[in-house]
């Protein structure tokens, strides 16, 4: 019974599977018949197509042919018309040379000698009101930059003297300075390096140097012993150096609040410490210190004005005198100096250029050297910003006058402004207009030469003529 049932369970399997199998045969068989309906459609639309392109191809190689031949005619036709225009060009130069009487080069050689005369004479009126153009408005922006920039910043007046005064609440007080047969005063000069001079002023003890530095050590040394009270040669040697000491490290503090001020960023500590000694130098009476933050006030705004680098003109200008916070101690010229110690830290070219260019010693490679120069021009040479000598003073504008008034056809020269220009009057019946060009120029020449001065000499030549007459 269990095989019979058995044997029916298998028969119904085969028969569901024979009929699964059927229907995936004959799905399977409709499947392929509708892809080889979808095959032989795109083989008759490929087969179409082939059949299109193949005419366009052929259309297109027609048309081509047909454009070669074209274009073969037309080459034939453009030689044979140059051949035509050639003889018959030369048939008119034949005509032209026999009429005229000259060959052709010797007529193109006329024409072109013509048409340059005339463009000489274009160009050099092009050329000349370029230039007044030029000049004209080089001068105008010159004009607005330095306004812009001198109006923008203010500095101080020339104020440092060769002397200190250190104020004594008694007059003993001297004695006890000079001490026992000059002792100590003896002791104080050799260790400070400066003059101290005792006299009859009441109450004050002078103090002299030219080096800012020492005679401000010295100042602040005999102010601590006369506080102290106990002035001997081993008290004074020990405030000396305590003092010495606090000066080292104010510098270091100087130069640092100068960074801050001017927003120039970070410097190695010793050109940093440098800027600061800066503080203890001067030159005709105006501070070394005061003088480069002036300069580098004034470079950053005229390099701003004149799309330069604003922060780099500011730094250049502060340390384009920096070698003269080493010429106390160091031989040779404070611009040799400023570029050594530069370079010895990596600065950029441009502040090297500076340094040189201020003084003429290298041409000005950029913007920000060139603002620079300006601005050291303008700091030294502004009304105030320097003090000299009146005897100095005297001898120079003497010799200017006596260099005017020396020249041929001069009937008077007067230094003014401060001997910062000298006008010249010249008789107009020796001198004509175009001779005073000259004679300025010969003047300024002469006074470069033989005078030295800050800053410029501006030399007006003047020529007038009169006619008088009286009515009676």
């Amino acid at each position: 019974m269990l095989l019979h049932r058995s044997n029916l369970k298998s028969q119904e399997i085969e028969l569901e599977a024979k009929k699964h199998y059927e229907d995936a045969l004959t799905r399977a068989k409709r499947d392929l018949a509708e892809r080889e309906g979808t095959v032989s459609r795109s083989e008759q639309r490929f087969e179409q197509f082939r059949t299109e392109e193949l005419a366009k191809l052929q259309q297109e190689r027609n048309a081509v042919k047909s454009s070669r031949l074209s274009i073969e005619r037309n080459e034939k036709s453009l030689e044979k018309l140059k051949t035509e225009y050639a003889a018959r060009l030369n048939d008119a130069v034949r005509i032209v040379e026999g009429v005229a009487g000259m060959t052709a080069e010797e007529a193109k050689e006329l024409l072109l000698r013509q048409v340059e005369e005339t463009s000489r004479a274009d160009m050099a009126h092009i050329v000349r009101r370029f230039e007044n153009e030029a000049k004209q408005e080089g001068q105008r922006r010159a004009n607005y930059i330095l306004a812009q920039a001198t109006t923008r910043y203010a500095g101080e007046f020339a104020s440092e003297r060769l002397i200190n005064t250190v104020h004594l609440e008694d007059d003993e007080l001297k004695g006890r300075i000079i001490g026992k047969e000059g002792r100590n005063i003896k002791a104080l000069e050799m260790l400070l390096g400066v003059d101290i001079i005792i006299d009859e002023t009441p109450n004050t003890i002078i103090v002299s140097s030219f080096n800012l530095y020492r005679r401000a050590i010295a100042t602040r040394t005999l102010e601590l012993l006369i506080e102290d009270g106990r002035i001997q040669p081993a008290r004074i040697e020990e405030i000396f150096q305590r003092v010495s000491e606090e000066f080292d490290d104010a510098v270091l503090r100087e130069g640092e609040e100068t960074l801050v001020a001017l927003e120039i960023g970070t410097m190695h500590p010793e050109l940093t410490r440098l800027v600061g000694r800066l503080r203890y130098r001067a030159s005709y009476g105006q501070n070394a210190l005061a003088h480069t933050i002036e300069v580098a006030h004034l470079a950053g705004i005229m390099a701003a004005e004149m799309g330069g680098d604003a922060l780099l003109a500011r730094r250049a200008g502060l340390l384009h005198d920096i070698g003269k916070a080493l010429t106390h101690d160091q031989n040779g010229n404070h611009v040799d100096l400023g570029v050594e110690v530069c370079r010895r830290y990596n600065e950029d070219e441009v502040v090297i250029n500076a340094i040189y260019a201020h003084h003429g010693y290298e041409e000005v490679k950029s913007v920000e050297c060139a603002a620079v120069c300006a601005a050291d021009t303008l700091s030294a040479a502004r009304p105030g910003a320097r003090r000299e000598v009146l005897e100095s003073f005297l001898k120079r504008v003497s010799e200017i006058e006596e260099i005017a008034s020396e020249k041929p056809g001069v009937k008077q020269a007067y230094a003014i402004n401060a001997g910062r220009e000298v006008r010249v009057i010249v008789n107009a019946e020796v001198v004509t207009d175009d001779e005073t060009s000259l004679l300025a120029r010969e003047i300024a020449k002469e006074i470069e030469q033989r005078v030295q001065y800050p800053g410029e000499i501006k030399v007006n030549v003047i020529r007038e003529s009169r006619a008088v007459e009286f009515a009676r």
